[in-house]
């Protein structure tokens, strides 16, 4: 299979490079995009041998292109679209983080290559877009996410579902209070007790903003309401998620908590094969199975990602947005966690919402809502 990952030096991209390499002889990979970890990407182009590249910026492109002269180097979201659009490819990795996975998603649509999805943005912006314009295509979205994964797994015929359970963590403050994630810092936010991830997205489980992005994906992905969608707390990270169906029967599935498993699903889906995390799951060491209902005092961005799903239109670009500059803020120690929930809830509250918008309208409500909220701790 010929394969390309968007976003190979990040945590996702990395373990999928892990899998790839596991896998020897089944995969081809054209292409390999990444920041500017440059380091990472030529150990990767050492391992892989792409025929394209692509980082940020002109100048460290520059500075591959001389390094690897017989491989084409790109750069800047162009590099990343021009990427996506090469039919060569069967399926493309879109793993890059925030609204950078937007156009090159739409772009690989498009030219008929179907999506391995770890970009929750793309939905979130742009679902119904996104969605409407693959199935015009015939191209399958499969999604990375290890919930999402679990329910693409556990469904068996769609219109007799009854509702969607999304499992989450708790992040490192199920058991705290109020007053101590207000005063919480960065480092003890970054301090997943299950997951290892990117600071952003390490952030936003920690708010549960995560859930709440991943329950808007669910709605797209799964053509399904979102009364209809349940978030759980599984602090053992076991069940990934699970499809209750309207005779009373739950699906779940389960797995230890490594991404290499979702990932590995995505890429080689619809075939299993042996990999890296593959084991046999002991019940017996699993121990107790913990399930609680998220507590919306604490972790009120959840409940927020809820009403932007349900309003839908530009409210949820408007709440993604605010909330992904609002971590960098944080993660700048610039405001405090709290925060996060507050300039997200100000200005979903101050938005006047486009009902249907088009894609140009979309970008346009993102540009804005990400310029005002940098305005305000100039």
């Amino acid at each position: 299979m010929k394969i390309s990952i968007l976003g190979s030096t990040g945590s996702i991209g990395r373990q999928a490079v892990e899998v790839i390499q596991k896998m020897s002889g089944f995969f081809e990979v054209v292409s390999l995009c990444g920041g500017d970890n440059i380091e990472v990407i030529k150990e990767q182009i050492k391992l892989l041998n792409p025929q394209n590249v692509c980082v940020k910026t002109e100048e460290n492109a520059l500075k591959l292109q001389k390094e690897f002269p017989k491989i084409n180097v790109l750069f800047g979201d162009n590099g990343l679209i021009e990427v996506a659009s090469d039919k060569t490819n069967d399926r493309i990795l879109v793993s890059v983080s925030g609204k950078t996975g937007l156009k090159p998603t739409l772009a690989a649509i498009e030219n008929g290559i179907d999506v391995a999805l770890a970009n929750k943005e793309t939905l979130v912006m742009a679902g119904d877009i996104v969605m409407k314009r693959a199935q015009e295509k015939g191209v399958k979205i499969l999604p990375v996410d290890s919930e999402h994964g679990a329910i693409h797994q556990c469904l068996l015929e769609r219109k007799e579902v009854e509702k969607l359970i999304i499992t989450a963590s708790g992040g490192p403050f199920r058991n705290k209070t109020v007053d101590d994630i207000k005063n919480a810092t960065v480092e003890e936010t970054l301090h997943h007790p299950r997951w290892n991830m990117g600071k952003k997205i390490t952030i936003d489980s920690a708010t549960l903003m995560n859930k709440g992005l991943e329950v808007i994906e669910a709605h797209h992905l799964f053509n399904m309401p979102y009364d209809k969608i349940q978030v759980v707390v599984h602090p053992q990270s076991i069940v990934h998620s699970a499809v209750e169906y309207v005779d009373g029967s739950v699906i779940a599935q389960l797995g230890f908590p490594s991404m290499h498993i979702p990932i590995q699903y995505t890429l080689t889906y619809p075939h299993r094969f042996e990999g890296i995390e593959t084991r046999s799951f002991d019940f017996v060491k699993a121990g107790r199975l913990d399930f609680e209902e998220p507590d919306l005092e604490k972790f009120p961005c959840l409940k927020l990602a809820f009403e932007a799903g349900k309003q839908g239109g530009t409210l949820p670009v408007v709440m993604n947005a605010a909330n992904e500059e609002a971590v960098y803020l944080f993660l700048n120690k610039k405001i405090s966690l709290w925060q996060i929930y507050e300039i997200t809830r100000k200005f979903m509250s101050e938005h006047n919402n486009i009902i249907s918008p088009s894609l140009e309208e979309i970008l346009e409500t993102d540009k804005i809502v990400r310029s005002e909220v940098k305005k305000m701790f100039v």
